[in-house]
C-alpha cells in the first residue's frame, strides 16, 4: 500500500495505485490527475490532456522510478490501439492489483469492508480472446485507438487466439479487395477454434451487408460461417453472448455455482445457459430468465429441461410467489439495478449468486443486499480479461 502521492520539485509525481479503467491515480497540487500505463509507486512525468474541476486526465511522457513489476510489452501496438492497458507490468503483479482494485472499489463505492479472503481464479494471459470486434476504414483492419474513432490497423493480436488471428489476417487481404463493402464499419468474429462466426456489428447508415459478402467470408477466412456455432457443447447463435476467455468458462461456471443444491433454482440474465446446463444437475427444476430471442432459443437447446421465460429479470422476479433455493445472476456492466435488487429482497432466497463484470455496479448492488438480510460468504476474481483492467468477480450471499 503506497502512501498519498506528492509531487516533486521537478514537476514528477508518484503514483499512489492503480484504479479501475486502467489508469494510475496521482495528485498535482491537491487534485486528482489520472495517468495510463503506469505503476503504484513510480515516480512519472505526465502533460495535460484535460483538466476539469476535479480531475485531471494526463498521459505519460517519462518514467523517472520504474516499478520493479514494469516490463517491456509484448505487442508493438500497445498504448495505441485501445485493447490492453496492463502489458507493461507483469500478470502476476496485474492479478494482484486486480484485487486490490475490487477492495477499493467495494469501500469507496458500496462502503463495503471487504471479505478477508477474495480469491483468485486466473489462466493464461495470452491468446485466450474466442471474441474479438475488427473495425474498417479505407481498405484498413485494426482496432479503434482509446476513447476516439481512429482506426489503429493491427496485422497481429497476442491476446486474441490463433484461429482469431488467423482470420484477421484473411480479413487484412480481404478489405482491401474492390468487392468489400465500403460502408462497413466493424465485424466481430467469435471462434471455437475450428469455426469462426461472423457478426456485422456497425454499417454506415442504414445500408445492409449483403448475403453474398458472407459466402465471401466463407471461402476467404478458414471455418468461416454466418450462423451458429458449437462451442464445447452449447449452441451459441448468431447474436448471443458467450464468455470471451477460451481458459476459463469452465472454472467460471464451477465458482459461480459453488456448493449450491436443492429443488428450485433461477438463472438470470442467462445467456445462452451456460449456468443453466450445469444448475440443472444439481436442481430437478430450473428457470433461466433472459430476454434475447436467439439467446433464448440457444437455452432451449443447450439447456432443454430448462423453464425459459424470455423476459426482463424484475418483470419476473415480480411475478414470483415461491421461494427458490438458489439465484444465479450474471447481469452486464450495468449491474443489477434497483428493481432486480428489490425483489431479491422481497424474495429472500437463502443463497444469491452474483457474476458481475463491473466492480463500481457491483458495489452498488452489494451495499443494498449487505444492508437488508445478507452476508458474503465468499468472493473470488476472476481474470477473464489479462493484459486489460477488465476483470470478472463472483460473489456468494447467504441470506443473514
Amino acid at each position: 500500500m503506497y502512501l498519498a502521492a506528492w509531487r516533486c520539485d521537478n514537476g514528477a509525481v508518484r503514483i499512489e495505485k492503480l484504479v479501475y479503467g486502467g489508469a494510475g491515480l496521482s495528485r498535482v497540487d491537491g487534485q486528482v490527475a489520472l495517468t495510463p500505463f503506469v505503476l503504484p509507486g513510480e515516480l512519472i512525468e505526465t502533460s495535460v490532456v484535460r483538466k476539469r474541476k476535479d480531475l485531471i486526465e494526463a498521459e505519460l511522457t517519462n518514467v523517472v522510478e520504474p516499478s520493479p513489476e514494469r516490463i517491456d510489452a509484448q505487442c508493438p501496438h500497445f498504448t495505441k490501439c485501445g485493447g490492453c492497458h496492463y502489458q507493461h507490468a507483469n500478470y502476476e503483479f496485474q492479478v494482484q492489483q486486480k484485487r486490490e482494485i475490487l477492495k477499493d472499489s467495494l469501500r469507496r463505492v458500496g462502503r463495503i469492508t471487504p471479505p478477508e479472503e477474495i480469491g483468485i481464479i486466473s489462466g493464461p494471459a495470452w491468446e485466450y480472446r474466442n471474441r474479438a470486434q475488427f473495425h474498417f476504414h479505407e481498405g484498413k483492419v485494426g482496432f479503434l485507438e482509446a476513447g476516439s474513432h481512429t482506426l489503429h490497423p493491427v496485422d497481429h493480436c497476442p491476446i486474441s487466439s490463433p484461429r482469431l488471428n488467423e482470420a484477421l489476417i484473411a480479413l487484412t487481404k480481404m478489405a482491401k479487395d474492390h468487392r468489400f463493402p465500403d460502408f462497413l464499419r466493424s465485424l466481430e468474429l467469435f471462434t471455437n477454434e475450428e469455426q469462426v462466426q461472423v457478426n456485422v456489428v456497425e454499417t454506415e447508415g442504414t445500408r445492409h451487408v449483403a448475403k453474398v459478402f458472407f459466402e465471401w467470408c466463407e471461402q476467404a477466412i478458414p471455418g468461416a460461417v454466418s450462423g451458429a456455432i458449437n462451442y464445447g457443447g452449447f449452441r451459441v447463435s448468431y447474436g448471443s453472448f458467450f464468455q470471451v476467455n477460451r481458459f476459463l468458462v469452465d472454472h467460471l461456471v464451477t465458482e459461480a455455482i459453488g456448493d449450491a443444491s436443492g429443488n428450485r433454482a433461477i438463472d438470470l440474465f442467462a445467456g445462452v445457459g451456460l449456468f443453466s446446463r450445469e444448475l440443472l444437475k444439481r436442481f430437478p427444476k430450473v428457470v433461466a430468465v433472459e430476454t434475447g430471442a436467439s439467446a433464448c432459443r440457444d437455452i432451449e437447446v443447450n439447456a432443454p429441461n430448462a423453464r425459459v421465460m424470455k423476459e426482463q429479470a424484475s418483470m419476473y422476479l415480480e411475478d414470483l410467489k415461491l421461494t427458490p433455493d438458489f439465484i444465479l445472476a450474471d447481469p452486464p456492466r450495468a449491474g443489477l439495478g434497483k428493481a432486480v435488487v428489490k425483489e431479491l429482497l422481497r424474495i429472500k432466497s437463502p443463497h444469491v449468486a452474483i457474476v458481475s463484470c463491473d466492480p463500481a455496479t457491483l458495489a452498488r448492488d452489494l451495499a443494498a443486499l449487505l444492508a437488508d438480510g445478507y452476508d458474503i460468504a465468499k468472493m473470488t476474481m476472476v481474470d477473464l480479461f489479462p493484459q486489460t483492467y477488465h476483470m470478472e468477480s463472483v460473489t456468494h450471499l447467504k441470506l443473514r
